[in-house]
């Protein structure tokens, strides 16, 4: 079976989660706009009365084709359940994101929600995150500091470069993106921390004790992957 096919699997079950009424974030990236389809057709076959958070202009016109209402985090502060992809996976839900470059909305989205439950296929999963690179959102003022600076830590960073124009990849909030390869991400709360604290980073695409459930999509069949994480109070 294709990773497109398991990518279909588990957007179609995500779908089936959501519940009239509720307030969602939807992530960003292909496995998702499966999700968003099955979203809309729930929408426009059952009925289906939600509101749905983008992350990015990516969801934000796909959910507008699909037909699902939107609002915004002025609206509602806290959401119900937000759904995204992930680039890896490791067996403790800790997750790097930001292959499309969403990553600072994505973890916007994924912070301020009751549920966050992420969809993958299962060449996602991974036994030690580090196999992809670690995106890192940019100021452009700030980029070859930050750059020399992730280069101390160990990191071999790339400025990301758009495939169909000329230049670098420039993010919905108008920044640069850095892909940083660590030959071992051995603690991954502590570089997160320090990467973070750099003056000029906006954010990285470590998604460090976040994720309630996971959904793979394997060999025909949806496994889930649940962590019990003690969340804050939102509300507070």
């Amino acid at each position: 079976m294709s990773f497109e096919h398991e990518k279909e699997l588990v957007g179609r079950r995500a779908a089936e989660l959501v519940e009239d009424g509720q307030v969602i974030g939807v992530g960003s990236g292909t496995t998702i706009s499966y999700f968003i389809k099955y979203l809309g057709e729930r929408c426009r076959n059952e009925g289906l009365k939600i509101l749905a958070v983008p992350s990015s202009y990516q969801s934000y016109f796909e959910l507008i084709k699909a037909g699902v209402a939107l609002t915004t985090l002025d609206e509602h502060n806290i959401l119900d359940l937000t759904i995204d992809g992930a680039d890896e996976a490791d067996e403790e839900l800790n997750l790097i994101k930001g292959g499309g470059g969403a990553l600072t909305q994505e973890k916007i989205i994924g912070t301020y929600t009751k549920k966050l439950i992420i969809l993958i296929d299962s060449s996602k999963l991974v036994k030690k995150l580090g196999r992809s690179p670690i995106p890192v959102e940019v100021l452009p003022k700030a980029l070859s500091p930050v750059y020399k600076k992730i280069e101390l830590l160990g990191g071999k960073p790339e400025v990301r470069m758009a495939k169909r124009k000329l230049g670098p990849v420039i993010t919905d909030n108008g920044n640069f993106i850095l892909d940083c390869k660590f030959e071992e991400l051995n603690d991954l709360e502590d570089l997160n921390i320090k990467i973070k604290m750099l003056p000029g980073v906006v954010e990285t695409g470590l998604f460090i004790g976040l994720t309630d459930k996971i959904l793979v999509g394997k060999e025909g069949s949806v496994i889930e992957k649940v962590k019990q994480r003690a969340r804050p109070d939102l509300n507070r």
